[in-house]
């Protein structure tokens, strides 16, 4: 059986991102579908087991063919690259933000050269990249600069909800001016490819409006009439399945029950809303979320990538009490892809 060689980025060494890897790769499910490879600097691993106890041997290496596939063992490919006197549990730092830069810029080298078959991100803190001194809004935006990608978008998965983007990473004023009828036609294709590689039989797509009521014929809005109508128009004269532009407060109440395959959200909010409503379960007792569940994917880039759908969780960095259920839902989905790319 064809198991998948997956590198893990760490993630910010302040945050949850080390100890929900690690946490992953100690899950005897992930074992049996794939070869997990954790790319970052294991001093960072070294210390977060010595931490929380946790019951594994990191295996440094520098080079792939050097891993060591064995449940209880952590294969770290790495980068030794962190002055840990620098870096503080829930901070914000340069030195964080450089070293998960360094660690995601190092996993898309490998999958370009064909080293690894997929690759998985842990969260990142944007401003800890920033201050760095690498002026990304996000992974979603290192990816595609790394991989000269100019056509891509951000899809979001989990049970039923299948959810992608015509823009994120820009403010909500922007995101009104990027609604054209060339980027939702460029997006309803890029869905529906995601549909089909990971195996969703219901290529029924839903296209949200931008506006209340999807502009109600021009009284809140001429958008959704002149970019939207003509997007999903021209899209089912090219085959596909999709309607729309379609009022979004009533949209995702019929995509969680399965009605469509995927959906086209218009910007970042209001696609992401939806989702973690269905995916996040906020303990008010706890001050925690108790379930995060959920799958960041990038669609239209040459190399496989997924991620976690959530955050630094810098509140509970280092506390050991991290889930690790999103980091093994975003490594099955790259593990799926990958067997779908073969």
């Amino acid at each position: 059986m064809f198991k998948p060689l997956i590198g893990i980025t760490m993630g910010d060494p302040a945050s949850i991102g080390p100890e929900i890897a690690l946490k992953a790769v100690l899950d005897p499910q992930i074992h049996e579908i794939c070869k997990p490879i954790i790319v970052g600097d294991a001093a960072v691993f070294e210390q977060i087991a010595g931490l929380l106890d946790l019951p594994v041997s990191i295996n440094r290496i520098y080079d792939v063919n050097d891993a060591k596939f064995q449940l209880g063992i952590a294969n770290v490919f790495d980068l030794d690259n962190t002055d840990l006197n620098q870096v503080k549990f829930g901070e914000i730092s340069a030195e964080a933000g450089r070293v998960s830069f360094e660690s995601v810029a190092k996993v898309i080298e490998l999958a370009l050269n064909k080293d690894l078959d997929a690759t998985v991100t842990g969260p990142i803190n944007k401003k800890s990249i920033n201050e760095a001194g690498y002026h990304y809004a996000g992974h979603t935006e290192i990816y595609a600069d790394k991989t000269g990608t100019k056509k891509y978008a951000m899809l979001l998965v989990e049970d039923n909800m299948k959810v992608i983007h015509v823009s994120t990473h820009v403010s909500l004023r922007n995101a009104c001016d990027l609604v054209k009828k060339e980027r939702i036609l460029e997006v309803i294709e890029l869905l529906q490819n995601g549909l089909i590689s990971l195996g969703e039989k219901n290529l029924k797509i839903g296209v949200a409006g931008l506006n209340p009521h999807a502009g109600d014929s021009g009284l809140f809005g001429t958008e959704d009439d002149e970019e939207i109508v003509p997007a999903v128009a021209e899209a089912r004269n090219l085959g596909f399945d999709v309607e729309g532009p379609i009022p979004a407060d009533t949209l995702f109440s019929k995509a969680a029950t399965g009605f469509y395959g995927g959906i086209v959200a218009m910007y970042h909010d209001q696609g992401h809303i939806p989702f973690k409503l269905t995916g996040f379960k906020w303990n008010p007792e706890k001050k925690q979320m108790d379930s995060v569940k959920g799958v960041n994917i990038t669609m239209g880039l040459p190399i496989i990538r997924t991620s976690v759908d959530h955050g630094t969780a810098f509140e509970i960095a280092g506390k050991g009490v991290a889930s690790p259920d999103a980091m093994v839902l975003a490594i099955k989905s790259a593990v799926q892809l990958a067997l779908n790319n073969k």
